[in-house]
């Protein structure tokens, strides 16, 4: 399966597009040239079922051996698979960790946080609030956007936790995320959003973000 990944990555790549998308993510590892839509394609064909070991393998093998950019985002294609889903517990958490710090830019570790880690909630929480004050701004930026996407089920008393200790910081990336995670939470309780905004001390950029999708 690593083998029909490569193989098909090469088979698709773009030498015209890949130093674009190279510059766009001021990326160390070059590109192929392989846009979204053909990574989905790819996945559909060689996907196949794993037991747990053989699916942290391809991830982590994808991953420590890629040479170009979409081997990266394969490797993450491989841990979010539907087919996976019983494999993405809290023992997978060490992976997780592992993608986060050494993806250290947003393309790769976003979609870890906002997926896979968010997932694991409510037993990853005491890990959050840990990796919140953490000296690795991604292990922190993925702690505040964990709860993107659960909507409902969002706890918010966990993402306030979280932003606390970060309120301050000057990183541009925690920043954003703090916005993120509150303009999220404020489609679902925008009084509650407001009302933080109001009574914490935020950088410009977090509240503007914060307040994008509210009428105040």
């Amino acid at each position: 399966m690593i083998e029909a990944i490569r193989a098909g990555l090469a088979a698709r790549a773009d030498p015209a597009k890949a130093p674009d998308m190279q510059r766009y993510m001021k990326s160390q590892l070059p590109f192929y040239g392989v846009q979204k839509a053909g990574r989905v394609q790819l996945a559909r064909e060689v996907f196949e079922p794993l037991e747990r070991d053989e699916w942290e393998r391809v991830v982590r093998t994808l991953w420590d051996e890629a040479r170009f950019r979409e081997e990266r985002y394969m490797a993450l294609a491989v841990l979010k698979d539907r087919r996976y889903r019983a494999h993405r517990d809290m023992a997978a958490l060490p992976l997780y960790e592992k993608l986060i710090v050494t993806g250290a830019w947003w393309d790769l570790v976003d979609e870890v946080a906002t997926g896979p880690l968010g997932a694991l909630l409510p037993d990853v929480a005491p890990v959050l609030r840990a990796w919140a004050v953490d000296e690795d701004l991604w292990k922190r930026r993925a702690a505040i956007i964990a709860q993107v996407t659960r909507k409902r089920e969002t706890d918010f008393e966990l993402l306030q936790a979280c932003i606390e200790p970060n309120r301050g910081d000057r990183e541009f990336f925690i920043r954003k995320a703090i916005g993120w995670g509150l303009r999220s939470y404020a489609w679902i309780d925008p009084e509650a959003v407001v009302a933080y905004c109001e009574t914490h001390e935020l950088a410009p950029l977090s509240r503007r973000e914060a307040l994008k999708n509210v009428r105040t």
